[in-house]
């Protein structure tokens, strides 16, 4: 991947989260930009979005991203000037579930890890 797209993704990344930062400030509390990849030819693109709470919640706030898509993508257009804006489509990141059982399943394991098996674990003997 060239420097130049590397450049373009971390723009609109920083972008549509100031975007929905600043417009949308309530409804988007619980929603991360996490990453944009651009196609070479900047035609697409693929916003990842990780949203917090449980699955209800989530496709909502999901779908409200969705319907307000043509919103965030004339705003990026007043923002950005390249040759072509790229039609983005919204994809929910999973990844930060996965990172959250995952850090679950650790902190149950540690407590037991830490209760040593012999009363004289640790102690110096001479």
């Amino acid at each position: 991947m060239s420097n130049r797209i590397v450049r373009i993704n971390e723009l609109v990344q920083r972008e549509i989260s100031d975007i929905l930062r600043k417009r949308y400030t309530a409804e988007s509390v619980s929603i991360t930009i996490s990453e944009v990849r651009i196609a070479p030819d900047l035609r697409d693109g693929r916003v990842f979005v990780a949203i917090l709470g449980d699955a209800p919640a989530v496709a909502e706030r999901f779908r409200w991203l969705q319907r307000k898509s043509g919103e965030i993508r004339a705003e990026l257009a007043k923002r950005i000037v390249i040759k072509f804006l790229p039609h983005l489509t919204y994809v929910l990141d999973k990844s930060t579930d996965r990172v959250a059982r995952l850090l679950r399943a650790l902190d149950e394991v540690e407590p037991a890890a830490e209760t040593p098996a012999d009363p004289d674990h640790g102690k110096i003997l001479s």
